[in-house]
């Protein structure tokens, strides 16, 4: 049994470019970030992330702070274009976690790739990420 929760939103049929272009577009009216996160169902770290960012605590965080979108990447062979879009090369590991501000400027380039062991780190800390993000550097 897993000691965190697990949701599946990694929608392989979804026109995941319009997703990501929705998300930005209300973010720019919001004056808020997207949060774009790109994982695969079969992957339990991005079930992991998937299931932190639904429950009610980081709910309310992160809609306060950011547009959230989910896109499949498959076995990191789809929708590599979008991560591209913002500057990553390829999907290393899932998930890959893209912080970007309504104008589409990637925030987090070198931490986006780290979150491939999203079910082993604390709840906390995942929240902290996120509740007190700053743009690197």
């Amino acid at each position: 049994m897993a000691d965190h929760p697990e949701a599946r939103p990694y929608d392989e049929s979804a026109d995941a470019t319009a997703a990501v272009d929705a998300a930005l577009a209300r973010a720019g009216i919001a004056d808020k970030r997207v949060l774009l996160v790109m994982g695969a169902n079969w992957c339990h770290d991005s079930r992991a992330l998937a299931g932190w960012l639904a429950e009610p605590r980081f709910a309310a965080m992160l809609d306060a702070k950011y547009e959230l979108v989910y896109v499949d990447v498959g076995y990191k062979d789809r929708n590599i274009d979008i991560a591209q879009r913002f500057g990553l090369d390829a999907i290393k590991g899932t998930p890959t976690v893209l912080v970007l501000s309504s104008g589409g400027a990637l925030l987090n380039r070198r931490s986006a790739p780290k979150w491939r062991n999203a079910a082993s780190r604390e709840e906390d800390d995942i929240f902290a990420y996120f509740d007190e993000f700053s743009p690197e550097p």
